[in-house]
Formats: C-alpha cells, structure tokens, sequence
C-alpha cells in the first residue's frame, strides 16, 4: 500500500510514501501535536483526501528539520514509536503484536525529503 501526498496548489506536486514510512511519519506528527487526532486517523488510510493545511505543514517540515533529522545522523532510523537504531533494515517481516512496530521506520534521507516537500508545499491531501 502507498500513500500520495498531492500539493494543494501546483498540479503534478507530489511526494510518495510507502506504508512503512508513512507509519513512522504519521507516529512523528503525532508527537509535534499540529494536526488534530480525527484528521491523523483519517490520513492513516491512503485515498481519504484528507488535507494539511500550509501551516500545518510547513510547521511539519520544520519540526522534523530542527527536533527529528540531528538525532538521525545518516545511517540511523526512526521508529513509528519515536524510537532510533542505527541497525539496517534486513527486510525481515515482524508478525509477533510485540514486534509489529519493527515493520515502520523512515530514514534520515527519506525525512529529510518528506520535510522539504511539506516546506515548500501550501498544504496537501493524502491519497
């Protein structure tokens, strides 16, 4: 499953997401308490339409630029729970309800993107 984040404003603006790295983002934005929970459960389910505001997320894109990426040096990952490894992904499949949250993480470059495209985004809709 992927999700679409759609730019309010120019056509064809757009960032993709897996679910794995949408877990962790959406666990993230959470933690920065910018968007309300019904509108945080909503973006959980790719095609809602769900929309982010530009403040929203231009506050999204900085909080992750100033609190999230200097704790995630390259080569380390972040965890839908907030938590850091700098263990590599290996692919492995985690079934067991005490390791599911192993499933979602996001890297460092990938945040890094994120961040810059709800920057210079005025505000998206999830798909």
């Amino acid at each position: 499953m992927s999700f679409i984040l759609i730019d309010m404003s120019t056509e064809n603006f757009e960032f993709r997401a897996s679910v794995w790295n949408w877990r962790t983002v959406l666990g993230i934005i959470k933690s920065f308490d910018v968007v309300d929970a019904r509108a945080l459960r909503q973006m959980a389910n790719n095609a809602s339409g769900t929309a982010v505001s530009k403040e929203e997320a231009n506050t999204i894109g900085m909080k992750i630029r100033e609190q999230v990426l200097p704790k995630l040096v390259p080569n380390k990952r972040i965890f839908a729970n907030l938590t850091i490894t700098d263990k590599p992904e290996d692919g492995t499949i985690y079934k067991d309800e005490d390791e599911k949250w192993k499933n979602y993480s996001a890297t460092h470059d990938w945040l890094e993107d994120f961040a810059e495209f709800c920057i210079k985004s005025k505000g998206f809709r999830v798909y």
